[in-house]
């Protein structure tokens, strides 16, 4: 499963610095706006101390991660629903990802250009929300048109439904409200998502700073809402980027920032991890949460689902404190489950089929 977080923001929040210290790949971060042209894409893997310590354990020859795309998205500035900056390939660039990584700046530093008169994340976030709504109402705009020609033709119980859904949709876009935070339905969802919409995908706030740039009334907002946020001093991240966890904790520094970063991405997404593990390697697998077993079959081979029979389930955890397989299953820690099993989170599974 390829998993697509694009970086978003006003020109010069830290974009491309982030990028770089994510991804470790050299990008142009000149300080002007507009730098950022053609999205930069890179990969990072997911950090994830139980493959390590499982592969230590078996003895694993290769140690495999799940991984996250991340998109560095040319800067918006507002009126880029009308074409404004880069607006259009803006636009139509952040279509392709499953989430939106927001980079809103909090630093005071002078030497820094801000194309915003002022410092304030809550109205940069404001703003970009805005922007997505408007490009989002044009589409939805669009489809209304469409629905009721194909009405005028001869309506059906469908029809009524998209229309009054997208007749919904349509006033919290005027208001600018971001899609994902109101009360559709699992269904509604599911239909307004072909269409691509930008306020439907979910979204992580970086606040690029140190935490006692970031006035009160600020976080408090962020916090009263429930929004996934994380603060971040993005330069100082790239400053440490080629230091271990180990070796910043021997300077007193504490774990990566950019590691938690790129695990709430992950987690936001809805996302859980199954591992397999033997000598020949350990690995890490990407799952929808609520998935059941034949879904974890078909991530390691389509015919594993198609083809299921049972899987062979136990803890990380469990197996990691028995040592091993025989005694785990000594135990009674290896559980043989079936097909309406559902999956969770650190679940080592070994698949049995026909396959």
């Amino acid at each position: 499963m390829s998993l697509h977080i694009g970086i978003v923001g006003f020109p010069n929040v830290g974009k491309s610095t982030l990028f770089r210290a994510i991804t470790k790949k050299q990008v142009d971060c000149a300080n002007y706006p507009f730098c950022t042209i053609d999205p930069n894409v890179g990969v990072t893997a997911v950090p994830d101390e139980r493959v390590d310590m499982l592969g230590d354990l078996m003895k694993s020859k290769k140690k495999i991660y799940t991984t996250i795309e991340f998109v560095d998205i040319a800067g918006l500035v507002e009126g880029a629903n009308k074409g404004e900056g880069l607006g259009n390939q803006f636009l139509a660039n952040i279509r392709e990802v499953d989430a939106i990584l927001y980079v809103l700046r909090c630093f005071k530093d002078n030497n820094v250009i801000n194309t915003r008169p002022y410092i304030n994340p809550f109205e940069d976030k404001e703003i970009l929300d805005m922007e997505m709504a408007l490009k989002d109402l044009n589409t939805v705009d669009k489809r209304i048109e469409a629905v009721q020609k194909k009405m005028r033709a001869g309506a059906r119980k469908e029809d009524e439904k998209e229309l009054e859904l997208l007749k919904r949709a349509r006033i919290f876009l005027e208001e600018g409200k971001v899609l994902i935070d109101q009360n559709f339905s699992l269904e509604d969802i599911d239909i307004l998502k072909q269409y691509q919409l930008l306020t439907l995908k979910k979204r992580v706030y970086l606040l690029n700073g140190e935490e006692d740039e970031i006035p009160s009334d600020v976080m408090n907002i962020f916090n009263k809402n429930n929004w996934d946020y994380i603060v971040i001093n993005i330069k100082e991240e790239l400053d440490l980027e080629g230091l271990n966890n180990e070796e910043r904790k021997e300077l007193g520094l504490g774990n990566s920032k950019l590691d938690l970063l790129i695990k709430k991405s992950y987690e936001v997404l809805g996302l859980i991890t199954f591992l397999t593990t033997g000598e020949d390697e350990t690995r890490a697998w990407t799952l929808e949460e609520g998935s059941l077993a034949p879904d974890a079959g078909g991530v390691i081979h389509t015919d594993f689902k198609e083809k299921f029979i049972k899987a062979e389930v136990v803890s990380w955890k469990d197996l990691y404190d028995s040592k091993t397989f025989a005694l785990a299953r000594a135990k009674g820690l290896i559980r043989t489950e079936g097909k309406e099993y559902v999956v969770q989170d650190g679940d080592v599974i070994e698949i049995k089929s026909n396959a």
